[in-house]
């Protein structure tokens, strides 16, 4: 800076470039401290941690009940977990699987303790021999039920039904349309 105001001082004489030279450094001087003000510090809002292959199971009274597996975990740090390549839920009763879910997106809300399922999410009753499909889908584990407002599409051994919303209960045995659209019978 000393240079700065020695050339000065040689080109426009002592009054002027006194003028300058302080008018220079003002400006030096009011952009540093402009910069430090708006610098703020960004805040990390991605996962905290990121487990891959996982697999977690639910039991009561050491028998399974449920188990969640996953590609990818991605826990945020405000208790969610996404599933970003997707999810596959297993109910069981008696140790033997009753129903399962799969879904190629997945996303668990810690604060209203429900999970929720979207892109090609299909419900498999395997007792019952029935097949949801849907594009999105809430699970309540407190309430043990599954509900969507999306357009369904449900498959049995004889019939499909379809409509937009549905109610069940999680293991999918007892279901209830909000707006039934048609069915048509596979066997005759």
């Amino acid at each position: 800076m000393s240079t700065l105001i020695q050339i000065l001082l040689k080109t426009y004489g002592g009054t002027r470039a006194s003028l300058l030279a302080a008018l220079l450094l003002s400006a030096f001087s009011w952009s540093c401290q402009q910069g430090e003000e708006t610098i703020k510090p960004i805040e990390y809002n991605g996962p905290s941690s990121e487990t891959y292959n996982q697999v977690t199971i639910y039991s009561d009274s050491a028998k399974m009940k449920l188990k969640l597996s996953a590609p990818v975990e991605q826990q945020l740090q405000n208790g969610d977990i996404i599933y970003p390549k997707g999810m596959y839920i297993t109910f069981y009763e008696e140790e033997t699987p009753t129903t399962i879910i799969t879904a190629k997106y997945g996303r668990y809300d810690k604060a209203k303790d429900q999970y929720f399922a979207r892109n090609d999410v299909v419900v498999k009753n395997i007792v019952k021999k029935e097949q949801l499909n849907t594009e999105e889908l809430f699970w309540e584990r407190q309430k043990q039920s599954i509900f969507t407002d999306k357009f369904v599409r449900i498959t049995s051994v004889d019939e499909v039904v379809t409509g937009v919303g549905l109610t069940a209960k999680q293991d999918f045995s007892d279901y209830t349309l909000k707006q039934f659209s048609g069915s048509f019978v596979l066997k005759q």
